[in-house]
């Protein structure tokens, strides 16, 4: 039983790790769900008040900052409200299309919503840019908080 469950922990953080890159997994709640598996399996001895606080707020942290830094990008180059919808439009639908749509939707999605807010095709490319560094940006806060989740459960476990 403990490989098995070893073998679902080691998935959950790699699906959670994808997640960070891929926008369709469930990223930092498939990490958080690993936590339950080795408590389900193993212990929950090893946690306490402390380890599920410090975890807890890094994934409101993850859920906040994953918005927060990617209208900021939009924003950032003069985006309107239109075309952070239209680039959360295109996050979400863009990686369906194909692996490339991943890049692309946002790109898109911002470029035809600050068309619809007015906006002349020049400051929808720039502002498009804009959602790409917002996404970009996004990505490496997400890889960074999620590899701090990962490590601090190893370290978590090795300690109690």
């Amino acid at each position: 039983m403990a490989i098995l469950g070893w073998i679902l922990i080691i998935a959950l953080f790699a699906v959670g790790l994808a997640g960070a890159v891929y926008p369709i997994l469930p990223g930092a709640l498939a990490i958080y769900l690993a936590f339950f598996v080795y408590g389900w399996f193993f212990s929950f001895g090893s946690f306490g008040a402390w380890f599920w606080t410090i975890q807890t707020l890094i994934v409101v942290v993850l859920f906040v900052a994953d918005y927060v830094v990617g209208a900021w990008g939009v924003k950032k180059f003069g985006g309107s409200r239109a075309s952070v919808i239209g680039s959360t439009i295109g996050l979400i639908i863009g990686p369906f299309i194909n692996p490339i749509g991943l890049i692309l939707g946002p790109f898109i999605g911002a470029f035809i919503g600050e068309l619809i807010a007015g906006s002349q095709p020049g400051k929808a490319v720039k502002v498009s840019f804009g959602s790409l560094l917002g996404l970009f940006s996004s990505t490496v806060v997400k890889v960074i908080l999620q590899i701090m989740m990962v490590v601090l459960f190893f370290i978590w476990i090795s300690v109690n």
